[in-house]
């Protein structure tokens, strides 16, 4: 979205970043195949540019997994964030040209169906060393292409943000089929201990970032998290916690709550956003719109709604201010309620 209610198309930025990314692309299998075919001059043509795909895919695999608790980490990498669908797509393209070269290579030339041949060539699925390591790779593409399918807000809206986070979350068994159709593969083809090395790494790596990025909003939650107090109203915190035109984020009832100061005046939204349940609560008020970091989403602070004509919406919270401390009823109230932005003590009459 847009400050001026638009949604945001291609636009300039987006453009360089996919130049930038096509080109990254070309360069990577160019270098991929001259490197290769020196060090294996036995190896084809069509081997090398099967090789070059895959691996290029499972590069890019890592990447997009590794965005999401990178931005957790550090703030600078939400420029990668805003683009990683992109990234996923590209991903996809490369993974079925990868697939799709691979059933014409190995399976196109018999007398038995290719994809029939594919699933029933092999059925070592008592040994290590022979497993049928296409199949899982075959499993996880129709992962990649369902998501990629269904990358498009059309969808995120129809199926609505839950079911669509749920079918997405499935990268990460497209991710275990990937790395065991290497493994497996791999493990039929190459002595080698680096390619091993190289999959353990990239997995290692992923799982450390993800352990870190979780640990951290733990840790935050729990310092978010105020005291138990008696009656409905939580002390929220101080009133000078919270600066002009971002958020303060507390945990209540289980629920991140972030209490934006805006113009003299706050209010209390969830800190997720409908949109990719990115952390509304680290968005700023711009133009008198709360802003999602993610993906530029916007919501009145007032009743937690899109501006017209987008239809997101967020739960709001009562609040009120005494003595300088915020006050929060952790009871959401109705979707789409107005509730008058409250006056903090400096601001009051």
């Amino acid at each position: 979205m847009g400050h001026a209610y638009q949604a945001v198309q291609w636009n300039r930025q987006k453009r360089r970043y996919d130049l930038a990314l096509l080109g990254g692309v070309v360069l990577y299998l160019g270098a991929f195949v001259g490197v290769t075919s020196a060090l294996q001059p036995e190896a084809t043509a069509e081997t090398l540019l099967i090789r070059g795909l895959g691996t290029a895919a499972f590069l890019l695999l890592h990447v997009v997994l590794a965005i999401g608790p990178l931005a957790r980490l550090d703030r600078r990498w939400l420029p990668l964030l805003y683009n990683r669908r992109h990234l996923g797509v590209t991903m996809c393209a490369l993974a079925l040209l990868h697939g799709g070269f691979s059933l014409v290579q190995f399976h196109a030339f018999g007398d038995v169906n290719p994809l029939v041949s594919l699933l029933s060539s092999n059925t070592r699925f008592d040994s290590v060393a022979d497993f049928p390591f296409q199949p899982l790779g075959a499993a996880a593409l129709v992962i990649l292409v369902l998501m990629a399918a269904t990358s498009h807000d059309f969808w995120l809206a129809n199926l609505t943000a839950p079911v669509w986070k749920a079918l997405h979350m499935l990268v990460y068994v497209a991710y275990a089929l990937i790395a065991l159709h290497v493994a497996l593969g791999v493990l039929q083809a190459e002595t080698s201990p680096v390619l091993w090395g190289a999959v353990a790494a990239g997995a290692l790596a992923l799982g450390t970032l993800h352990l870190l990025a979780a640990r951290k909003d733990a840790a935050d939650d729990t310092r978010a998290t105020p005291a138990a107090a008696p009656g409905p109203w939580i002390d929220a915190c101080a009133v000078s916690e919270i600066r002009e035109g971002r958020a303060k984020v507390i945990v209540a009832g289980g629920e991140r709550v972030a209490i934006f100061r805006h113009g003299g005046r706050l209010s209390a939204l969830s800190g997720v956003c409908q949109h990719q349940n990115g952390p509304l609560g680290e968005g700023r008020v711009v133009d008198g719109l709360v802003v999602c970091p993610w993906h530029g989403y916007q919501y009145r602070p007032q009743c937690g709604s899109s501006p017209a004509p987008f239809h997101e919406r967020v739960p709001t919270f009562r609040l009120q201010v005494e003595a300088g401390r915020v006050l929060l009823d952790p009871r959401p109230v109705p979707l789409g309620t107005e509730l008058a932005p409250v006056a903090t003590e400096e601001a009051a009459p």
